[in-house]
């Protein structure tokens, strides 16, 4: 329920106030890329210009924000394709009404460059289906009809597919069982520790849970518990949604945030942030298998110290791809008009994972690489050869 204008206004107000949005910025300046492609020298002595005219004008640092910035920013390259992008913000200093006009706007100024048969977006971290419902109001507000298929990770009544909330967990638990197989490991009664209990987290530990592992460690950003006979996961859960973090649980004891990485296991899932396995910490891990439910959580450092130490890690682009594949599954039903079952949609998962976990540990035989390095080789070769095939015109 979002808060009342008077409310809003409220935070609005305490927000700008006493310097507000000074400190908000301040403290987001680390976020800004020094590496952004429009960063040039030349773009330094602009910055250096403008930046004297502003302290002239005694402009504040949210008009000089906005102005020193690019509206938008197109960069062409070949012969890859796709992006990733977001707002640098806090959304939990957002209210529910300050967050609906980021979405909208941001969406808006996508607009020129985003279709259903262009590019679309997904939910990502601190966005769900409220926040694409939004992107696909105001993308059809603007085309006079509703276009479902501008945005996946939808309520289902606008055109979503309800195995989507769980499909990067779920991606996450097909791949360690084909992985498993293939490593003639048993899942039933293995020892699993999870760093993460958000979307990905939760839902891979109570599906590995059913199937017999014992889930001994799980945290979340406030801290963790952990119970080397098993948790309960329903205690658990029914605890989150009654506290909102793990700490404080009574179920098992006390662990800070990252000492999950360090719980002695055999399957160690990072499902939380990027860069938590480092050089600092991968010598200390005690797992026989990492699988990266979070995007790019191993560093390339801690790479070669888990390789020289005989611990494999199957990677976040086969680990955590089942979201995306349930993304093209909603986006194909809606180009289609149709609508398919929660079961042929798992099964439809199932199926794309244990093919493209074959298809990694058959080239990570042929080359003789690691399986992060052969699954980046198999996707990008076939785009090597269409690009090559295609060249370059004009």
């Amino acid at each position: 329920m979002s808060e009342p204008p008077a409310a809003e206004t409220a935070r609005a107000t305490e927000r700008r106030g006493s310097g507000g949005w000074d400190r908000v910025l301040k403290d987001e300046q680390h976020l800004v890329s020094p590496g952004s492609e429009w960063r040039s020298e030349l773009y330094r002595v602009a910055i250096e210009q403008f930046s004297r005219a502003a302290d002239v004008l005694g402009l504040s640092a949210d008009i000089r924000a906005r102005l020193l910035e690019p509206r938008r920013s197109l960069v062409v390259n070949f012969p890859f394709g796709g992006a990733k992008g977001g707002v640098r913000c806090d959304p939990n200093r957002l209210s529910a009404a300050e967050t609906e006009r980021v979405m909208r706007r941001y969406t808006a100024e996508l607009e020129p460059i985003i279709g259903p048969d262009r590019d679309i977006g997904a939910p990502d971290m601190a966005t769900g289906e409220r926040d694409m419902a939004w992107m696909m109001d105001t993308y059809s507000q603007g085309h006079g009809q509703p276009v479902p298929a501008i945005v996946t990770g939808k309520p289902e009544v606008l055109g979503g597919t309800a195995v989507r909330r769980a499909a990067t967990g779920l991606g996450v638990v097909f791949c360690l069982e084909t992985i498993l197989a293939h490593l003639d490991m048993e899942l039933e009664g293995g020892k699993v520790a999870i760093q993460g209990f958000g979307k990905v987290g939760a839902v891979a530990a109570r599906e590995l849970a059913h199937r017999g592992a014992k889930v001994v460690a799980i945290t979340d950003v406030a801290g963790g518990t952990a119970n080397e006979s098993g948790l309960d996961l329903e205690a658990l859960e029914e605890w989150v949604r009654a506290n909102r973090f793990i700490r404080g649980f009574p179920g098992g004891d006390q662990i800070g945030r990252d000492d999950v990485l360090t719980i002695p296991c055999d399957v160690l899932i990072p499902a939380a942030l990027e860069c938590q396995i480092t050089a600092d910490n991968a010598a200390a891990l005690d797992c026989r298998l990492v699988v990266e439910g979070a995007n790019g959580p191993t560093t390339p450092e801690a790479d070669r110290i888990l390789a020289e130490r005989g611990i494999p890690v199957v990677p976040d682009l086969l680990a955590n791809a089942g979201g995306v594949a349930v993304s093209y599954y909603e986006w194909a039903t809606d180009i289609q008009r149709e609508a398919w079952s929660d079961e042929q949609v798992i099964a439809r998962l199932r199926g794309w994972i244990k093919d493209a976990v074959g298809k990694v540990l058959a080239a990570a035989d042929r080359w003789g690489v690691d399986w992060r390095t052969a699954a980046h080789a198999v996707g990008i070769e076939p785009v090597a050869e269409a690009s090559q095939l295609r060249a370059v015109y004009p």
